[in-house]
């Protein structure tokens, strides 16, 4: 059986080392290539995009895959629509089985002051009415929808340097998770930070920024995922996804 991860997360990973160990099953990973030296899984790697819908359900039909798992990051909504796309085009009808593995969202708690929004935009507006110096945790390419916000100083961390366009007030930190409550107290202090806006990523590593704003009383603006694709199989863990592979592969 051959099988495709789209992957990038460490549930991906995850995921290709359990897949792995099954003789039954060719697994490929693949890997947008967006950020440089990346974790790579077990196996079998692709790096690189397809050239949308069309291009993945051409790679789906030459390498006769039988199953997708889509195990990006919960915020990649372009390449999860292109693959709910691919495996209709692929294989007219049912299509090719195709599963969504996405990790539990974060879930506010006592002593949380958190701003939920639909949209990094909808994220920008409120900033000014919470505080002058912000921590953003939303990834180097959401850069361009704050650089109008001149008024204010930012913090951004991301694994590699951001282009511009992005805020004339900006200091860039280069760092990679996963992160301590003990750090991320450091660095919000260390800062003077008034405001943290993330992603509802969820995940562990990364949570420790949540917890240090709760201590230190900091607003969070939390933008929530966007909606996966109608009528298609959705899983919170790896172990659900083997299950459901395993169905498929009789």
């Amino acid at each position: 059986m051959n099988v495709l991860i789209l992957g990038g997360t460490a549930e991906a990973r995850a995921l290709a080392a359990v897949l792995a160990e099954d003789p039954r099953l060719h697994v490929v990973s693949s890997l947008a290539g967006r950020v440089t030296n990346p974790r790579l899984p077990v196996g079998e790697v692709r790096e690189g995009g397809f050239g949308g819908a069309g291009g993945l359900a051409d790679w789906l039909l030459a390498h006769r895959i039988d199953a997708v798992i889509d195990a990006t990051h919960p915020f990649a909504a372009r390449m999860t629509a292109s693959a709910a796309e691919a495996v209709r085009l692929a294989r007219p009808g049912p299509g090719v089985p195709l599963l969504i593995l996405r990790r539990p969202g974060w879930t506010e708690g006592p002593g949380d002051d958190w701003r939920r929004t639909a949209s990094l935009a909808a994220a920008a507006e409120l900033l000014p009415a919470l505080g002058r110096r912000v921590f953003l945790t939303t990834g180097r390419r959401s850069l361009p929808v704050f650089a109008p916000l001149d008024g204010l100083w930012f913090l951004a961390r991301s694994v590699d340097p951001p282009e511009p366009p992005f805020p004339a007030n900006l200091e860039v930190l280069l760092s990679r998770g996963p992160f301590t409550p003990d750090g991320e107290l450091a660095l919000l202090r260390g800062h003077r930070i008034d405001v943290v806006v993330t992603k509802d990523s969820g995940g562990a590593m990364t949570t420790a920024k949540l917890v240090a704003a709760r201590e230190l009383g900091l607003p969070v603006v939390m933008v929530e995922r966007p909606p996966a694709p109608p009528r298609v199989p959705s899983v919170r863990t790896v172990a659900e996804a083997v299950a459901w592979l395993g169905a498929h592969a009789g």
